[in-house]
């Protein structure tokens, strides 16, 4: 029992990663690992829409992850993948573009090269452009313009900091995006200053190796230099703005021009999440989320209201006002 318990004790033991810079490629690895039996990789790259040079560049970028390149087709990235038991994924924000693999321990050699791969040789095939890329960039985009919740946001961003992280997260309508521009883009993100490897159930200084080992075999484009855009500046404003029948939203934000703790604090305090999950009581029709985003550079924290009614949106709208106004007490922060 004592052998069982403190090999409880040792799993759930809190670990934090290990942050080292590879010998040979210069590109920053963290890993950190519990024992788990799966393992994931990601490559975090500094390639968000605040560094696009035009709407939807880092959005189609996005979706041209995990295409073609020069040691196997699509096809074979997914088949390959699939039966190693892996999943491939992509993410972007603001900041960053994120592509993930998640598959079981002893497979990181073939995971990590095949992350490289696509940082390095992708083709950029005119036929995948046109036939896979820009239709799953039109359907995301034409999904989050009927998100009430991302419409707000979206709309947040863009009055709270106008351009870098005010610029659209998404392709547009009417954002006309060509090949050789996310080519242009993807050469100047794609180099080792602007790359990060993190990694989950893996040795940092095995990921570290392994990346190094697998940009020897096909290293990133050399020569470019680290992106960069002005320092953010906050402005604020209000905005109204139509959309298809659903839920009244409402965002009431501030913003500052350095990353916060105490906005994260106060946005909860002014929508502090429910305690019970299955509460006896009803719960209303209106939905408060508390919202907290850092940056590098800034953060966006507030409060997003939802509900079926104008009615019931305006007065919650009212209470999140009222609470501004009063200063936080010392009871209040304990709880």
């Amino acid at each position: 029992m004592l052998a069982t318990r403190a090999s409880t004790a040792k799993r759930l033991a809190r670990s934090f990663a290990t942050v080292v810079d590879t010998k040979a490629s210069g590109v920053k690895v963290a890993a950190v690992d519990n024992g788990q039996p799966a393992t994931a990789v990601t490559v975090l790259v500094k390639a968000g829409s605040r560094y696009q040079p035009s709407p939807g560049v880092a959005h189609v970028l996005k979706n041209f992850a995990f295409k073609s390149t020069a040691k196997r087709s699509t096809l074979g990235t997914v088949r390959e993948s699939e039966l190693y038991g892996g999943v491939l994924s992509t993410s972007l924000s603001r900041e960053y573009l994120a592509l993930t693999t998640e598959f079981l321990r002893g497979d990181e050699a073939f995971f990590t090269s095949l992350l490289t791969s696509i940082l390095a040789t992708t083709k950029f095939l005119p036929h995948e452009f046109s036939e896979y890329v820009l239709p799953v960039v039109r359907d995301e985009s034409i999904h989050a313009a009927h998100v009430p919740s991302t419409i707000a946001i979206e709309a947040a961003h863009n009055l709270a900091f106008r351009t870098g992280l005010g610029a659209p997260l998404l392709a547009g309508a009417h954002s006309h995006v060509t090949l050789d521009s996310v080519k242009e883009f993807a050469t100047s993100a794609f180099s080792p200053s602007n790359v990060a490897v993190v990694g989950t159930g893996i040795d940092s200084a095995r990921l570290a190796d392994l990346v190094d080992k697998a940009l020897a075999e096909t290293p990133l484009p050399s020569g470019s230099s680290s992106l960069s855009t002005p320092s953010s500046k906050y402005f604020g404003g209000s905005a109204r703005i139509d959309s298809q029948p659903s839920d009244q939203t409402v965002f009431i934000g501030f913003g500052t021009t350095a990353p916060s703790a105490a906005l994260s604090v106060l946005a909860t305090h002014l929508a502090p999440p429910s305690a019970l999950k299955w509460p006896s009581v009803p719960r209303s029709s209106t939905k408060l989320t508390p919202v907290y985003i850092p940056y590098s550079d800034a953060a966006l924290a507030g409060v997003l209201i939802q509900s079926p009614d104008v009615k019931s949106v305006t007065e919650a709208a009212k209470s999140i006002v009222e609470k501004l106004k009063k200063p936080l007490t010392a009871e209040q922060l304990k709880s």
